[in-house]
């Protein structure tokens, strides 16, 4: 990725870190937990410049010893963008679900800065497309695409798609989409590996279960002040993806834990019982991951570490 210099945001002020926006329009009930400091549009329609603030150390993610912020950072900064434009800026109604579809990041290392003391300041570029619209002109969709910048220097990208249904919509999707799993098997069996092994912080943190040898989904805190920051009726995008990462982290011997390039696509909502299966391929230096429920896949994926 090249080097490059974030624009200013026309003719309004520059972007502020002062404070973060409103915990409601990102979907999150800990004011610790947001990440957005500023959003603005630009010139450009469909263009807007945004501000962030990274912590040094967030509780959940660990650095690898270089003091890089973990990847799954941007990839929630890039989750709040995907709600709060929409949300803010294309008329869609605080009330209606959001859907995330598919997601990526990239990562350029020699781009990164270090993470600095208290807080890094990061800028984002976003561009909104393929935006589809009800008869009212409020979205029911749309694609993002950000670029993340530090000092200047462009770094990172994400991007994704994601619809917002209105309850009877997202009822209807719920139903049609619902995995016809089997009970699950009794936990007694079930074996937590060590959380250097899935390469966490602290035990809590892990999202993973052994059964038989099978790799589960199966958070051990079901109030993990991230992951389930607000009450949710299915296992969120963003604990499946840790939990892929967890299991290339631990089938890999650790080997793969920081990935540099990483795509979900959601092909149906993984509901929160019973677990679903992880299955990870290792292909040298690339992990391709399926989520699997009562033999259904609801997700696939792919890391990549170089």
């Amino acid at each position: 990725m090249s080097t490059s210099t974030v624009r200013s945001v026309g003719k309004s002020e520059p972007l502020s870190w002062s404070r973060t926006v409103e915990r409601e329009l990102v979907h999150r009930t800990s004011v610790a937990e947001v990440l957005l400091t500023d959003v603005r549009p630009t010139d450009t329609p469909h263009v807007f410049l945004a501000a962030a603030s990274w912590p040094r150390a967030h509780a959940t993610f660990p650095r690898d010893g270089s003091q890089r912020h973990s990847p799954l950072i941007l990839v929630e900064t890039l989750r709040q963008l995907g709600l709060y434009i929409p949300l803010r800026f294309y008329a869609v109604p605080e009330v209606f679900r959001a859907v995330i579809t598919d997601l990526y990041f990239h990562l350029s290392p020699a781009d990164e800065l270090p993470a600095r003391a208290g807080a890094t300041e990061i800028t984002c570029s976003a561009r909104v497309s393929a935006v589809r619209r009800a008869p009212d002109e409020s979205a029911v969709g749309l694609r993002l695409n950000v670029t993340f910048a530090a000092c200047g220097v462009a770094f990172g990208q994400g991007g994704g798609g994601v619809r917002f249904l209105d309850g009877a919509r997202f009822t209807a999707l719920r139903a049609r989409s619902a995995v016809d799993a089997v009970p699950a098997r009794p936990p007694e069996g079930w074996y937590r590996p060590a959380a250097a092994q899935l390469t966490v912080n602290h035990p809590h943190d892990a999202v993973l279960a052994l059964d038989q040898g099978e790799l589960l989904v199966s958070p051990a805190d079901p109030l993990h002040p991230f992951f389930f920051d607000h009450p949710t009726d299915h296992v969120p995008g963003m604990v499946l993806l840790e939990a892929a990462r967890q299991a290339a982290s631990y089938r890999s011997r650790g080997r793969l834990s920081r990935p540099l390039f990483g795509s979900l696509k959601a092909s149906r909502f993984t509901e929160l019982t019973p677990p679903a299966r992880v299955l990870c391929t290792r292909h040298g230096s690339t992990c391709a991951f399926r989520i699997l429920q009562g033999g259904t896949e609801t997700a696939c994926g792919t890391f990549s570490y170089t």
